[in-house]
């Protein structure tokens, strides 16, 4: 009886830390090629608001963390840095800083979501037509999956 229960726990165990690996490691498998960074460069160079993403904010952590400049022209949102790997990442458009998700929540009707986020290593994301930028101060990276907080960015 001993040994059925010592087996039932540890398979258990590792069928969780194997699908908790799977979960963080499936984004990096299946994540397209990010882009070159004098590509990021380039586009950046048009930039009308720039902000800078830190991972020492308070709704960041060891798996949920962002760093790099975020400058956005009036038709792109580029990012150069680099962000942790996750799934179902989406920007945002916010019209207040935040840096938690007990912050971002109450705001996030009003936010923009302004497209998916698939590479972590630097990303250029077309601006939807019609959003005036001068409307939100914040560029935010949300996990949609978990509703997990993974940075955020002042541009103005």
């Amino acid at each position: 009886m001993r040994r059925l229960i010592f087996a039932t726990v540890t398979h258990s165990a590792a069928l969780a830390v194997g699908f908790a690996l799977g979960i963080y490691l499936l984004p990096i498998l299946t994540a397209p090629p990010s882009p070159d960074a004098s590509v990021l460069e380039e586009m950046a160079q048009d930039a009308v608001y720039q902000g800078t993403f830190t991972r020492d904010l308070p709704g960041s952590d060891l798996l949920h963390w962002g760093e790099g400049t975020i400058s956005l022209t009036t038709t792109q949102m580029v990012h150069e840095g680099a962000l942790a790997p996750g799934p179902d990442y989406m920007a945002y458009l916010v019209p207040q800083f935040v840096s938690n998700e007990a912050e971002f929540l109450p705001l996030k009707a009003q936010s923009h979501v302004i497209g998916p986020v698939k590479t972590f290593e630097g990303f250029i994301l077309d601006i939807p037509e019609g959003v005036v930028l001068e409307d939100y101060t914040t560029v935010l990276i949300w996990c949609e999956a978990f509703s997990e907080f993974i940075t955020a960015a002042t541009y103005r």
